[in-house]
């Protein structure tokens, strides 16, 4: 993740949300939520992937539908002793597919997971089968999700420029 921010013009801002919103919006959709002709949008498109504003594009699936029930927010501690093999451990973390986002943090943990499973008991076999057996995991922390209030949401762009 870049620390470097890059300078959005309103009509780039625009584009931003709207495609925040929907992904599949068309060129000509686009076009007319920004008000600019359809070859400009899809240069500002294309340049806004280019600069990595844009990372890719996602169905946002749910989860419950495709029988995985259980979400939990796990924080995860590492074993000081193999603190040199930190960013090992980071790869070996991504294979998982449980495992639908990673977050080193600040405080108390090293890093924040969000981990899906069918059923509390498949979560708990991740987590003693698979997730405590990686080298250099000390310990986990995990709290279950009771309800979803907010899912993810478009990042706000009042702020960019």
């Amino acid at each position: 993740m870049s620390a470097t921010a890059i300078s959005l013009d309103k009509f780039d801002q625009k584009l931003v949300f709207a495609l925040q919103k929907d992904g599949r919006a068309t060129n000509v959709e686009l076009a007319d939520v920004v008000h600019l002709s359809a070859p400009q949008c899809l240069r500002r498109v294309r340049a806004l992937e280019e600069r990595g504003v844009i990372r890719g594009y996602t169905a946002l699936v749910e989860s419950t539908k495709i029988g995985l029930g259980v979400m939990a927010f796990v924080s995860l501690t590492i074993d000081r002793s193999q603190s040199k093999r930190v960013r090992q451990l980071e790869p070996d973390l991504a294979k998982f597919p449980e495992i639908v986002e990673c977050y080193t943090v600040s405080g108390e943990f090293d890093y924040m997971l969000r981990v899906v499973a069918p059923d509390l008991l498949g979560l708990s076999e991740f987590l003693t089968d698979k997730l405590l057996q990686v080298p250099g995991v000390a310990s986990t922390h995990s709290m279950i999700c009771m309800e979803e209030i907010k899912p993810l949401s478009p990042l706000p762009m009042d702020w960019a420029g």
